[in-house]
């Protein structure tokens, strides 16, 4: 892996090589960026999570505008991941021409229903009637991009290979707090990208997703809090790890007191604004 800093605008199109770049690293409340990440290889780049800060971030932090973005991939549905989908989708309806400029949302139809009836449908249904004198529905303002299911001891698993990036939907157990597992946990994802890199979004300590993917992944972006936290990993926690896996795994999602804690026997913790380049 290489790691560059940026020289603005952020280039959405490489040589192909698989490039993650984060908008940013911080926790909901933190003074830092929403941690938000853009996957970039070849001609193709895709948006994963868009929080209350990323309308900011995208222009402060990678240099770009809503018109650049055009996939956008939802983890789950607090505020600090999808807080500004809404602003992009009614720039890409209202600047770029409708119908025209769509935004591609990867979404399975089950989180699909929740993120446009439990949060996103109160504020843009009623911008105006459609063509059929209806009020505006997900469609008017997004183009769904179904994952792949297969089902495994009667569990859905979601995968999908979009133009050449490959993703595997991780479900996590993030909210609530008295879950105890994935399947009481409310709909919320990692991913596990092009078979090298786990990015766990949010999560609790979970080791049962460490130990399946920590063969195979070159490098984890793991979730940590530095105190002790039920919805998030605690660094506690992640320093029971073998050494060695520690090594491989970047500190994302953490608070503003990031440079009073030693993070040395980890990679790092993550940055935004920097270049994540898998060759």
């Amino acid at each position: 892996m290489k790691i560059k800093e940026l020289k603005k605008p952020l280039k959405l199109k490489n040589n192909g090589a698989l490039e993650i770049f984060f908008l940013g690293t911080g926790t909901a409340f933190s003074k830092l960026y929403n941690n938000n990440i853009i996957i970039i290889k070849g001609n193709i780049s895709i948006l994963v999570d868009f929080g209350i800060t990323g309308p900011r971030a995208l222009g402060e932090i990678a240099g770009l505008t809503y018109k650049d973005i055009n996939t956008l991939l939802p983890t789950h549905s607090h505020a600090d991941h999808i807080g500004g989908i809404e602003n992009l989708a009614l720039y890409h309806r209202y600047v770029q021409n409708g119908t025209n400029s769509r935004l591609k949302v990867i979404i399975n139809e089950e989180y699909q229903k929740v993120l446009w009836e439990r949060s996103l449908r109160g504020g843009m249904e009623w911008n105006e009637s459609n063509y059929k004198g209806t009020k505006l529905t997900f469609e008017d303002y997004f183009e769904a991009v179904r994952p792949d299911i297969k089902t495994k001891n009667g569990e859905k698993n979601y995968s999908i290979d979009y133009n050449g990036i490959k993703l595997e939907f991780v479900p996590t157990n993030h909210i609530p707090d008295n879950a105890k597992t994935v399947k009481q946990a409310f709909i919320s994802f990692g991913l596990f990208i092009d078979d090298r890199i786990l990015f766990t979004g949010d999560t609790k300590f979970d080791p049962e997703i460490i130990n399946k993917f920590s063969k195979k992944a070159e490098v984890i972006f793991h979730d940590c809090s530095f105190t002790d936290n039920p919805v998030h990993t605690p660094l506690s926690k992640l320093r029971t790890l073998p050494d060695e896996l520690k090594k491989r795994i970047y500190l994302m999602h953490y608070e503003d007191n990031w440079k009073d804690i030693d993070v040395k026997d980890f990679a790092g913790l993550a940055q935004a604004g920097v270049r994540y380049i898998f060759d």
